[in-house]
C-alpha cells in the first residue's frame, strides 16, 4: 500500500488487527502458508513443546526424519526430499540439480509464472515479459534462458528439437503466479511426455500449489508427476522451509561421499545454517499431519468457488464490469475490467490473452484494495487465499463487504 502499509499486532484464526485495533478477515494468510489459519492450536503446540528443547542444533534431529517422510507419503514425485529455507532456494536447487544430471545449461520457463528472485527466474516474470524485473542481473544471464508462451505446447516441442542443451523445464503446474494464468490440464501431460522424449527434466514450482490443491499437490490434483519438484509454504506451516523432492537418480547428486574429487566435479554441496530447522520442521509435521486427511483442502475449496460466485453476483447486480475467477488455490480480482464481464467466467479467462491477465488491475489495483480494507477485508492485491479457518459467515461478511467497496470505488469515479 502507498504510502504506508497497515501494521499488524496480532492474527488468530482467519482474522488479523492493525496498530490502532482494526480487524481484517485475512486473504493473505501468510502469503499462502497458512491453509489451516492464524495460530492453529495443533501448530501452535508443536512449536511451543520444541522451543523449549531447543531452537538450532547444528546437527541432525529426529523432526527432519518425521518432516522428510511427510513429504514423501504425501507428494508423488518424492523419492528423496532436501530441506532448504524458502521457495526460492527450493527452484536454485531443483534447476542447479537438474544441469548437473544432464550436463546441459539451459531453462525453459512460460511467460507470468513466478519462481523466487533467483537472477535465472526473472526473466519473464512481469509484462513486459522479455524484460528483467530487476536491476542486478547480467544480460549474459538470460542467454541461458528460454520464456515461451504459457499453455502453447508446439513451442516447447519446437524449442526442444532445435536445442540439445536443455536441462529443464520449469512451471507452476496450476498455473502462472498462482493461476492467475490457467494451465490447461492436457498441457501438463503434454509437457511430461515430452521432457521425457528428450530426457529434459521436468520441474514443478509447487511452493504455493504444494499440499493446497490436495494433500499431494497439484501433481495428485492433476494426475502428472514431475522430476523434481519445489515445495515451500505450507511445508513449513507458517515458519520458514522449503525443500526440493524428486527422482532418487537426481537427488543422488547431494550425496557427498569419501572421494574429495568425486565430491568436488560430480557431487552438489548444500550447506545452509538453517536447512531443516527444528521448529520449522514441529510446524511443519503438525501442519502435514492435518493436511494429509484432505479436508482442510475440501472445505477451502468449497469457500473459494462460494465466494467466487457470491463477488459475480455482486458485480451483475451492481453492474460494475469486470469479473472474479479462480480455484481451489484461491481467487483473482478483475474489478472495473471492461474487457470481462461475470457471466461465463471460465471461457472468458481460458480465452484471454495470458499477458493481459498478467498486468490484471494495472493501477486500479492498489486502489480496489484499500476500499476492501476500508470495510474490513484484506486481499493479498489482486488474489486472495482462504484457510481451513475461514467460516461461512466470513465469506457472508466478505460479501457484503465488498458490495460496500464497490459502492465507495464508484462514489470515487474509478468503476
Amino acid at each position: 500500500m502507498e504510502p504506508f502499509p497497515i501494521y499488524i499486532s496480532h492474527a488468530q484464526g482467519p482474522y488479523k488487527w492493525d496498530l490502532d485495533g482494526n480487524q481484517f478477515i485475512d486473504y493473505w494468510m501468510g502469503h499462502g502458508a497458512l491453509l489451516l489459519g492464524h495460530n492453529h492450536p495443533a501448530v501452535v503446540q508443536a512449536v511451543t513443546d520444541q522451543i523449549t528443547r531447543g531452537t538450532h542444533y547444528s546437527a541432525s534431529h529426529e523432526l527432519e526424519i518425521v518432516w522428510g517422510q511427510w513429504v514423501q507419503t504425501l507428494i508423488p514425485s518424492a523419492e528423496r526430499v532436501r530441506f532448504v529455507n524458502s521457495g526460492t532456494e527450493a527452484m536454485m536447487m531443483a534447476i542447479r540439480l537438474a544441469r548437473g544430471f544432464t550436463k546441459r545449461h539451459k531453462v525453459i520457463r512460460f511467460a507470468g509464472h513466478f519462481h523466487g528472485w533467483y537472477d535465472a527466474v526473472e526473466l519473464g516474470t512481469r509484462p513486459p515479459f522479455d524484460v528483467p524485473t530487476s536491476v542486478g542481473i547480467p544480460a549474459e544471464t538470460f542467454a541461458w534462458v528460454r520464456c515461451l508462451p504459457p499453455n502453447d505446447i508446439r513451442a516447447v516441442e519446437q524449442a526442444l528439437g532445435e536445442d540439445d542443451d536443455v536441462a529443464c523445464v520449469l512451471l507452476e503446474p496450476a498455473g502462472g503466479s498462482n493461476a492467475t494464468i490457467p494451465t490447461r490440464p492436457q498441457f501438463l501431460s503434454a509437457l511430461r511426455d515430452l521432457c521425457t522424449a528428450h530426457d529434459v527434466v521436468l520441474i514443478f514450482d509447487e511452493v504455493i500449489s504444494g499440499f493446497r490443491y490436495a494433500p499431494g499437490g497439484a501433481q495428485a490434483y492433476f494426475g502428472v508427476v514431475p522430476d523434481l519438484t519445489a515445495l515451500a509454504k505450507i511445508l513449513g506451516g507458517g515458519l520458514p522451509g522449503g525443500a526440493v523432492a524428486g527422482r532418487a537418480d537426481i537427488m543422488d547428486l547431494l550425496d557427498l561421499s569419501g572421494d574429495p574429487h568425486s565430491n568436488r566435479y560430480q557431487r552438489f554441496r548444500h550447506p545452509g545454517t538453517f536447512n531443516a530447522n527444528p521448529l520449522s520442521a514441529a510446524a511443519g509435521i503438525a501442519t502435514l499431519e492435518i493436511a494429509a486427511t484432505g479436508a482442510p483442502q475440501d472445505w477451502v475449496a468449497h469457500l473459494t468457488l462460494k465466494l467466487i460466485q457470491g463477488m459475480n453476483d455482486v458485480l451483475r447486480a451492481t453492474h460494475v464490469s469486470g469479473c472474479i475467477y479462480g480455484d481451489r488455490g484461491g481467487f483473482h480480482l478483475l474489478v472495473g475490467q471492461k474487457d470481462f464481464h461475470p457471466d461465463n467466467v471460465e471461457h472468458q479467462i481460458a480465452q484471454a490473452d495470458p499477458e493481459r491477465l498478467s498486468r490484471g488491475m494495472g493501477r486500479l489495483a492498489p486502489l480496489v484494495r484499500a476500499a476492501f480494507q476500508l470495510e474490513g477485508i484484506d486481499p493479498s492485491g489482486t488474489s486472495g487465499r482462504l484457510s481451513a479457518a475461514h467460516t461461512e459467515a466470513d465469506i457472508e461478511q466478505t460479501l457484503a463487504s465488498f458490495e460496500r467497496a464497490l459502492a465507495r470505488l464508484k462514489s470515487w469515479e474509478l468503476v
